[in-house]
């Protein structure tokens, strides 16, 4: 890059930084006044954004001709930015609000190459795609699929560079389909998405009084169940695959409901009843990003364990003891039945750190010989608001 052309590129962009730094006046501003200012800063706003996408495409050249947008996208990379945005944030937006804003920016400028396929359990308006879009933005293509299983099928057959997939609810736990296809698939762990989760009682009419019968996930008629026992105790609660698929169904019948989100509503012409209907106000769902590879760290990260243990007394302790000498911090372990043999179990567990960490690596390397098997699925930026 020329000397010239970099100096320029600084004055500017701290030109354009300055001036929309500066606060109104003692006096309160007119509305006329405030107008015209916030019609100057969406100007500097624009021309930085364009600049900026300008620089992600020499990012792009810099990076030579490589082979699929998956090749360009770096987690680690895009974490760092992130958490750069809420240590300069003071206000007045809240950190959720910069980093969906943000991201928005650099998967709009990540799709110069070509945008990303995410594949995710479908169909169209799933609490699944909604954390496909709080990951990846609305520039990203998203897959809808028929099952957890395709979505891992998918990413494995390079269909889809990315799955996004559920795998814990906080208060009905583990989503065990999501943890027993880890214990078939190669597939590696990427990222993580926490998503604030509304049910909605949906339907045609919008009337209480016409619902004779519930569609929904499993998972969310468990999340609702306290309410549907006090307002609907004699309906019947049919379970479908997802609760786009319960909205689609419900749109075919005057008598039926579904429990999803507010986007499965708009998708499919519903009309909310009632919400949000959870029992828990703090509902919120893990997500999981899968892929094909292990990314190097962001700096503040999370590596998943997958650990087979031996039919002996004290295996498990014999496992977990070299975490606690190696000063790493266990965020959880479940347990799930494996396929190694009747009565025998594989461990799930997270930890702190990421796998090219000096400590983790020498845990691992002590769990292996107490262990009958032990593999890293991921190392993963730990999630943003």
């Amino acid at each position: 890059m020329p000397r010239a052309r970099k100096k320029r590129f600084n004055c500017n962009h701290l030109a354009a930084w300055k001036s929309m730094s500066k606060t109104p006046a003692d006096k309160q501003a007119t509305l006329a006044e405030a107008r015209t200012r916030i019609d100057s800063i969406d100007q500097q706003l624009q021309s930085l954004i364009s600049e900026r996408a300008r620089w992600a495409q020499q990012v792009g050249r810099a990076k030579g001709p490589l082979k699929a947008a998956v090749d360009y996208y770096r987690p680690e990379r895009e974490a760092q930015v992130l958490r750069g945005v809420i240590d300069r944030n003071d206000g007045p937006l809240p950190h959720a609000e910069l980093v969906r804003l943000f991201r928005e920016i650099m998967s709009s400028c990540l799709s110069q190459q070509q945008p990303l396929k995410i594949g995710f359990l479908g169909p169209e308006g799933t609490f699944s795609e909604q954390a496909v879009r709080k990951h990846f933005g609305h520039a990203a293509y998203g897959l809808p699929l028929g099952s957890i299983e395709e979505v891992f099928q998918e990413v494995a057959a390079g269909n889809a560079d990315f799955g996004v997939v559920p795998v814990e609810n906080s208060g009905q736990g583990m989503i065990q389909m999501t943890l027993d296809m880890f214990l078939v698939s190669k597939a590696t762990i990427c990222g993580e998405v926490e998503l604030r989760v509304h049910q909605n009682l949906l339907s045609l009419s919008g009337e209480l009084k016409d619902v004779k019968r519930v569609y929904s996930h499993p998972q969310s008629l468990q999340q609702c169940q306290g309410w549907l026992r006090v307002n609907l105790p004699h309906v019947e609660r049919v379970p479908v695959s997802s609760n786009a698929e319960a909205a689609r169904t419900a749109r075919l019948s005057p008598e039926s409901a579904a429990i999803a989100g507010e986007t499965a509503g708009r998708v499919y012409g519903l009309k909310t009843v009632a919400g949000p209907i959870e029992d828990r106000s703090d509902n919120t769902t893990r997500f999981l990003v899968i892929g094909r590879s292990i990314f190097p760290p962001s700096g503040n990260d999370r590596t998943s364990l997958l650990v087979s243990v031996r039919d002996k007394p004290g295996a498990l302790y014999d496992v977990l003891s070299p975490l606690a000498k190696h000063d790493i911090s266990m965020n959880r372990i479940e347990s799930r039945p494996a396929h190694t043999g009747k009565w025998q179990y594989a461990f799930f567990i997270d930890v702190s750190g990421h796998v090219d960490d000096p400590a983790l690596q020498a845990a691992l390397e002590e769990m292996k010989p107490a262990a009958a098997d032990v593999r890293v699925l991921g190392s993963y930026p730990v999630a943003l608001p």
